[in-house]
């Protein structure tokens, strides 16, 4: 149990160390939209970069912010019902979710968003922009963020099972 236990926290400390790196990008987004800002506005010298870097980013952080959140159960959810339920009954909707869910979702983001990334990788892909910048580092982040937000729902569903099977109570 010990070693269930330590797998669980070893998932939810790489989720917040990846989760507070990342939300760094928000102060290098604003940073760059107020540089395009002062650029397009007060010198009338707009940037051909800033448009595509700031989605560039901002895709970044929500995709790696993913695992993060549901870290902290943050994702939106229908609490009507899901409220109402005793810790037992939540474990069990919890868990017909994951399977229905999660599990396909996050799973066919990660084998095709896997696959893209590897193909912009082989071919080293640069964007068609006037910029050009390379996009295989962008794509790699959604397969990425999908393997972190599934290994996130697989610890919850472990803990989930843990309660449904009372694991939680022995020591």
């Amino acid at each position: 149990m010990e070693t269930i236990k330590r797998a669980l926290s070893l998932v939810d400390a790489m989720n917040e160390w990846v989760g507070k790196v990342s939300s760094y990008l928000i102060l290098i987004l604003a940073l760059i939209v107020g540089y395009e800002i002062v650029m397009r506005y007060l010198l009338n010298r707009p940037t051909i970069w800033v448009n595509e870097m700031s989605a560039m980013l901002f895709g970044t952080l929500m995709i790696l912010g993913g695992a993060f959140t549901a870290r902290y159960n943050g994702h939106v959810g229908m609490d009507i019902v899901y409220g109402q339920l005793s810790t037992r009954g939540k474990a069990v909707l919890d868990v017909i979710s994951f399977f229905i869910l999660f599990l396909p979702l996050l799973g066919v983001l990660v084998w095709k968003g896997g696959e893209s990334a590897w193909r912009s990788i082989m071919i080293l892909e640069h964007d068609s922009s006037q910029w050009g910048p390379p996009l295989y580092p962008i794509r790699i982040m959604l397969p990425l963020g999908a393997f972190l937000f599934l290994l996130q729902a697989t610890a919850k569903l472990v803990r989930d099972l843990m309660i449904l099977f009372r694991w939680d109570k022995e020591n």
